[in-house]
């Protein structure tokens, strides 16, 4: 049976996978959704024989059923290949009592690989398919791993321009060395001054503007979106959910059938609801345990079934996370309202207007499957410590948010289900903060030595994703105010 998708806020809309991917967000605001989420067809047992590609073909092409079976084995094999440093694409690794799902091991060091290298291909497939003749404009907001991720996806695609924006105060120095440096003439990077809220909420009102779509039509250009609320940035995640579980159920970790814990660290809602989509289509799960750092909005919503994001925002270790406005939690609230696109639309309404939104007695019963908890910067530098000295394994900051929470849910809960952490970025991505928690009498030192240092202690080589920035001329310096986003991209598309 196809899946198509609708608009959150608009029950009316309806469309296709590949017309939802090219859109990126649905005229109306809403996110797609869609129409119902298809069961895996194939057993966990025989999943567990796969390799990751095949496991990424069974479950996508039940979620994007408007693509052929070449196309998306196409676009599969293009994406999942020796861009990754290891032959397994996300290997998983024994620690703290818990296994950690390395999605780091992609071109830019962190888990939005594993989607933004099958995006670019999935995009031009989607337009090929529906006889797209403008440029797609892909534009993006990132709390920083999102922009590099899409940057080096998109770059020299032909088609398509990318257009990324981030706080020029709020990323990790390597985070902005990665993106600033970036090649390829479809690229533009901004800096904006103002935090990824501000960045984010300014691509949302671009995506609104209807003039704005008509001028861009007008010379030739359409906007799309790469951030996760892109479904085709959601679908690829929910694939290395159902890897890691059949790997585990290969090695003889777990029975067939037995549910595990999975956490995530987890700041726009992304990756965490594509393991509740896998859970949705079949994957034994017991409980989906968000991680929060200092910027617990989740963590309070969970608790309470109060959104609230009128509060302090705090610079973090664990930058990605920095976000009081968490997108993707949309198609959660869609869903726990019974389908309601006007109840949906309603609250987004609130959050919009005045900053917060309360979910009926009826909708938190909906949030069963879900834990909150959080960690803050001491508590995630005293984990990245104690997991180094106890493990001999280096965890980034965000990892450790979730390391952190685990520990305190199991020690609060005694839940001895296995437990699946998404580790996702690579420490080299993150090495003062790490440096911090490990050696503080070198965290002093400039970001490349620090990498070079990491080195010795981990015995993990130095990704070449490091390696290829330490003297990499900067390519973007344009920073602007967050009103100023529109007149930024205009000068770059050369629109009078």
């Amino acid at each position: 049976m196809p899946v198509y998708y609708h608009s959150t806020r608009d029950a009316s809309v309806t469309v296709t996978a590949s017309q939802a991917i090219l859109q990126g967000l649905s005229k109306d605001g809403g996110l797609f959704v869609p129409d119902h989420i298809p069961a895996l067809d194939k057993s966990l047992t025989e999943l567990s024989a796969f390799d990751y590609q095949e496991v990424a073909y069974e479950v996508m092409k039940l979620l994007l059923s408007d693509f052929t079976e070449e196309e998306l084995k196409s676009c599969i094999a293009g994406a999942y290949d020796s861009k990754f440093d290891t032959e397994e694409i996300v290997p998983l690794h024994d620690a703290d009592g818990a296994y950690f799902l390395e999605l780091f091991h992609g071109r830019t060091i962190a888990f939005k690989d594993m989607a933004l290298s099958i995006l670019p291909y999935l995009m031009t497939t989607a337009a090929a398919k529906n006889h797209v003749q403008n440029d797609i404009v892909i534009l993006t907001a990132t709390s920083g791993d999102t922009g590099k991720a899409a940057l080096a996806g998109f770059a020299d695609v032909p088609g398509t321009k990318i257009i990324v924006f981030y706080p020029k105060n709020g990323v990790s120095a390597i985070q902005e060395k990665q993106m600033v440096t970036q090649k390829g003439d479809n690229t533009f990077v901004v800096g904006i001054h103002g935090n990824f809220d501000d960045a984010q909420t300014g691509v949302k009102e671009i995506f609104a503007n209807e003039a704005l779509a008509a001028r861009l039509n007008a010379s030739g250009f359409q906007f799309s979106s790469a951030n996760s609320i892109n479904i085709g940035r959601l679908v690829p995640q929910i694939v290395y959910y159902v890897y890691a579980y059949t790997r585990l159920l290969a090695q003889g970790k777990i029975a067939c059938g037995e549910e595990i814990n999975i956490v995530v660290p987890t700041g726009n809602f992304g990756n965490i609801l594509a393991a509740y989509y896998a859970k949705e289509m079949g994957l034994p799960v017991h409980k989906l345990i968000c991680a929060s750092n200092d910027n617990k909005v989740l963590y309070d919503f969970f608790a309470t079934g109060t959104y609230d994001k009128n509060r302090e925002f705090i610079l973090t270790t664990s930058p990605s996370m920095d976000i009081l406005v968490s997108s993707n939690l949309e198609r959660l609230i869609y869903k726990i309202a019974g389908e309601d696109a006007v109840q949906n639309a309603e609250l987004m309404k609130q959050l919009n207007q005045g900053g917060v939104y309360h979910i009926t007695d009826t909708m938190r019963e909906g949030l069963k499957d879900f834990v909150g908890g959080c960690a803050d910067v001491a508590e995630t530098t005293r984990t990245i410590r104690h997991i180094y000295e106890n493990d001999h394994y280096v965890i980034d900051p965000h990892t450790a948010v979730a390391a952190s929470v685990h520990e305190q849910y199991v020690r609060d809960t005694g839940d001895d289900h296995v437990t699946l952490i998404a580790s996702t970025a690579s420490p080299y991505k993150f090495t003062r903060s790490v440096m911090e928690a490990i050696d503080p009498a070198r965290a002093g030192e400039e970001d490349f030595a620090l990498a070079d240092h990491l080195c010795e202690l981990s015995d993990v080589p130095v990704p070449a994703a490091i390696e290829e920035i330490r003297t990499a001329p900067v390519l973007h310096d344009t920073v602007c105010e967050k009103e100023e986003m529109t007149d930024v991209i205009l000068r770059f598309l050369q629109i009078d």
